[in-house]
C-alpha cells in the first residue's frame, strides 16, 4: 500500500474510529502535573472523612471556608449566594444559586459518602476466654476475608441520656492502639479452606478483640469486659448502656497513599464513593457565576439500599429544591422536572488480572479519564433508570467541549452479577439523570485504588457541568 492510501486510511480511522484519543495521552505533561497537584488535597479530604459523620463534618468546613453559609428555609436567595444545608449531620446539600434562579430546573451532583466497613451491634461488649471483643454487624457489600488481621480504628457517635452527643474516634492517632479482627493460621484451616468462599467466613464470627487484662485479680467474672469499660468510661464518659444509642463502626487506619513507582495511582479506604464526592464539593466551591442553581449533594446509605431519612429514597433533596422554588413563587413540579443530574459514583476499573470478570469491550481503564454508566442493574437491566440517548449526547458534548477526558462502561460480564447506584431515584423524580464517576480498582476492599487523572478529570466534569 503506497503511502498516500495509507495516509487517507488512518485519515478515515481518526474520523470514524474511537481509537486512543480519549486517553491519558491526550494530556500534556503540564495538565497531568495539574492532575497530581489537585489530588494532594483530596488525600487529606480522604484521611479525615472515613465515615459519613466526618464526611460531613469535614466538607462543611470546607465550604464555610470558602464562603457558604447554613440554609435558611423560607428565605429567598439571590444569584452567587451560597448555602449548605446539614441533613442530621450524616447527608449534606451544597447550593450556589444561579442567575436563573430555579424556573428552569437546577443541577444536581450527587455522591454518596458511606462506604463498606464494619459496625458494632447494640450489645456489642463480652468477654470468653479472658478477652475481651466486640460483637459486630457488617455494612455494605464487604468480602469478610479482607477485614481479618488489620489494624482498624473506632469512629462514630454515642448519645447519652442527658442528650449529649459523644464523638469517638480511637485508634487513629500513632500513640493510640488499634483494634482487630483475628484469623484463623494456615496450620488449622483445612477445613476452612475446603469451603466455598461465601460460606468459609461467617458473619458473626467478625469480632473485634479490644482488650485482654482484667481490672483486678479478685474473684469476679467478667474482669477484662470491665477494664475495656472502665477505659472507655474515663475517655468518653459512656457505660455499656449507652451502646443502645450508639453509631459506631471499625474502619482501616491506615491513611491514603500513591501507588506505583510513578505515583500515577492512589490507594486508599473510602473512594467508593468520595473520589466523587470530593471533586463534586470542590465543583460548587470553584462555581462562581452559574447560570443555573448548581447543586451538589453528599448522601448516606447507598451502600444498602438508599433507604433512611439521610439515604436518595427520601425527601430531603426534593424538599431543598420545593422550598427554593416556593421562595420565588415558582412552581416546584417543574424546578424539579426541568433538573438535569449527574449521578456521581464509581464504575469498576478493568483488571487485567480477573480479565474473565469484565467484557473489555465496554469496560472502563484507568487513566482514560471519567467515566459514564449508562445504565447499572443487574442482568436484563434490573433496577437501572438506564439514561436516555438524548441525554447521553448532551452530557457528552459537554465533556468534548471542555477538554474532558470520558469514557464509557459497563459493571462487568452482562450476568455475572452487577449493582447499582442513587441514579434511578433521581431519575424517578422525573429527572434526567446519568451516572458520571472515577473508574476503582479493588472496589469495596478496605484498599481501593483510582487514577489521580480520573478524579481530576470528575472534578473537571462537575465543575463545567455546573458552569
Amino acid at each position: 500500500m503506497c503511502d498516500k492510501e495509507t495516509s487517507k486510511t488512518k485519515e478515515l480511522k481518526d474520523k470514524l474510529l474511537i481509537g486512543n484519543k480519549y486517553g491519558i495521552k491526550k494530556l500534556s505533561q503540564e495538565e497531568i502535573a495539574k492532575a497530581d497537584a489537585w489530588c494532594e488535597d483530596y488525600k487529606i479530604f480522604l484521611d479525615n472523612s472515613k465515615t459519613e459523620r466526618d464526611a460531613v463534618e469535614y466538607s462543611i468546613a470546607l465550604l464555610e471556608k470558602n464562603g457558604f453559609t447554613e440554609y435558611q428555609w423560607g428565605k429567598k436567595y439571590n444569584a452567587g449566594d451560597k448555602v449548605y444545608y446539614n441533613n442530621r449531620g450524616k447527608a449534606l446539600v451544597a447550593a450556589v444559586m444561579g442567575k436563573k434562579g430555579v424556573s428552569e430546573g437546577t443541577r444536581l451532583a450527587i455522591a454518596h459518602i458511606d462506604s463498606p466497613r464494619i459496625d458494632l451491634k447494640p450489645n456489642p461488649l463480652y468477654e470468653a476466654n479472658d478477652l475481651a471483643l466486640f460483637k459486630t454487624h457488617y455494612y455494605g457489600g464487604i468480602r469478610k476475608y479482607q477485614w481479618l488481621a488489620m489494624p482498624l480504628a473506632l469512629h462514630g457517635v454515642v448519645s447519652l441520656v442527658d442528650g449529649t452527643n459523644v464523638k469517638v474516634i480511637f485508634g487513629e492517632d500513632e500513640n493510640e492502639p488499634v483494634l482487630c479482627i483475628s484469623d484463623l493460621l494456615p496450620h488449622l484451616a483445612y477445613e476452612q479452606v475446603t469451603k466455598p468462599l461465601n460460606k468459609a467466613f461467617d458473619g458473626e464470627d467478625l469480632n473485634v478483640l479490644v482488650g485482654s487484662r482484667p481490672y483486678s485479680d479478685e474473684d469476679e467474672g467478667e474482669l477484662v469486659k470491665l477494664n475495656v469499660m472502665s477505659i472507655l468510661n474515663e475517655k468518653y464518659g459512656i457505660t455499656e448502656q449507652d451502646f443502645l444509642s450508639a453509631e459506631l463502626c471499625l474502619v482501616p487506619t491506615y491513611k491514603t497513599r500513591d501507588v506505583g513507582f510513578d505515583k500515577s495511582l492512589l490507594g486508599g479506604y473510602g473512594h467508593d464513593d468520595k473520589c466523587c464526592a470530593y471533586p463534586a464539593v470542590m465543583a460548587a466551591i470553584d462555581a462562581k457565576e452559574t447560570e443555573y442553581t448548581a447543586i451538589t449533594v453528599l448522601c448516606d446509605k447507598e451502600e444498602t439500599g438508599s433507604d433512611g431519612n439521610t439515604g436518595m429514597q427520601s425527601d430531603f433533596l426534593r424538599y431543598f429544591i420545593m422550598d427554593l422554588a416556593k421562595s420565588e413563587g415558582v412552581a416546584d413540579y417543574q424546578a424539579i422536572s426541568r433538573s438535569k443530574c449527574l449521578s456521581a459514583d464509581v464504575n469498576a476499573a478493568f483488571d487485567p488480572t480477573y480479565a474473565s470478570a469484565f467484557e473489555g469491550r465496554n469496560s472502563s481503564y484507568l487513566n482514560r479519564g471519567v467515566v459514564i454508566s449508562k445504565y447499572t442493574g443487574h442482568g436484563g437491566k434490573g433496577g437501572t433508570s438506564d439514561a436516555s440517548a438524548e441525554y447521553m449526547g448532551e452530557v457528552r458534548r459537554m465533556l468534548e467541549k471542555n477538554d474532558i477526558i470520558w469514557q464509557v462502561g459497563e459493571l462487568g460480564r452482562v450476568d455475572l452479577g452487577g449493582g447499582g447506584t442513587i441514579a434511578k431515584y433521581i431519575a424517578n423524580m422525573n429527572v434526567d439523570t446519568v451516572d458520571l464517576g472515577v473508574p476503582v480498582l479493588s472496589m469495596h476492599a478496605p484498599f481501593e485504588i483510582i487514577s489521580k487523572i480520573d478524579i481530576y478529570m470528575a472534578y473537571r466534569a462537575f465543575f463545567s457541568f455546573f458552569e
